[in-house]
């Protein structure tokens, strides 16, 4: 029984042989067309690859990325037709004269634009005669002093960058007249910022004379916090808190930077109803001009033949 069993196994598996073979030889040889087609699609794989990773790699690594994101704050003045809270400028002045203007500079505003704006033309001129500005040279050659004029810069509580420097543990106090626009964030980075300070948290050491202030770019900042509750009296009576005090400090900021603020929104508004008139007689006119060209009628009238 065994030796049939045998036999006719082997029997089967000779008439299978040539089929195994075909299978076999079908499996591992290719032609020219599908040795193309595999080479296109490996060739089309590795090139959407690479193209994926120098994408990836191409992306820029931005410190700000590594920094608390300042939440958004509805500010009065970001709309498409708000103007600036002159109250909050006149006080966001006051701010800066008492607490900002002993570290940092305003040197591209002049006092002739506080006129109107904070106060009128006669408190402008005591305002800037207050200051003491360096001029000259006089007839002898000689840099002399004499109180300030509308048409004077702000004066800079340092005479030079290294003065600053030294005066403040190396850091060099920043211009603030374009800092707003100058920051990412802007108006909300400068408000975090300045109401962010807090004690370090485990593990992030701070050399002698920096604090710590999430919102920074490295968390360690020069600048010491200068805005606290009741810091300063508030001419008007506004409670001076210091969420108050760095709102109002950042809406004068704001000012400084684009003074023509609420001038170029009236004129965005005056343009917007002329344009909307004339929007109105521009659609007549179309209508009117092309009402003959858009109801006419082509007619195709066949010659006549005299016989």
């Amino acid at each position: 029984m065994a030796a049939f069993v045998g036999r006719a196994t082997k029997q089967g598996l000779l008439r299978a042989k040539p089929t195994l073979l075909n299978q076999q030889a079908t499996f591992i040889s290719f032609s020219s067309k599908t040795k193309k087609r595999v080479a296109w699609i490996f060739g089309s794989l590795a090139l959407g690859g690479g193209a994926v990773v120098a994408t990836a790699l191409a992306q820029p690594a931005f410190a700000s990325d590594l920094v608390l994101h300042p939440p958004h704050y509805p500010w009065n003045h970001k709309g498409l037709l708000q103007a600036l809270d002159h109250g909050s400028i006149r006080r966001g002045y006051q701010v800066y004269k008492q607490v900002c203007a002993a570290c940092h500079s305003m040197q591209y505003l002049c006092y002739r634009n506080l006129v109107n704006v904070i106060m009128t033309e006669e408190e402008a001129k005591a305002e800037a005669e207050e200051a003491t500005i360096e001029d000259g040279p006089n007839e002898n050659g000689d840099m002399y002093e004499r109180p300030g004029k509308l048409s004077d810069h702000f004066p800079s509580p340092y005479k030079n960058e290294e003065q600053a420097r030294a005066a403040n543990n190396g850091a060099y106090p920043p211009d603030l007249t374009y800092i707003v626009p100058a920051r990412h964030g802007q108006e909300d980075y400068i408000f975090s910022l300045l109401t962010g300070y807090a004690e370090p948290p485990a593990g992030v050491k701070l050399m002698e004379g920096q604090h710590y202030n999430p919102y920074f770019p490295g968390g360690a900042i020069g600048m010491a916090e200068a805005l606290y509750n009741e810091i300063i009296e508030y001419d008007d009576g506004t409670p001076a808190t210091q969420s108050q005090l760095a709102k109002d400090v950042v809406t004068f900021l704001r000012w400084a930077a684009e003074p023509e603020h609420d001038t170029r929104k009236l004129y965005g508004l005056r343009a917007m109803i002329i344009c909307s008139f004339l929007l109105g007689v521009t659609y007549y006119m179309k209508r009117h001009k092309w009402s003959v060209l858009k109801t006419r009628k082509l007619a195709f009238k066949p010659p006549t033949y005299k016989k």
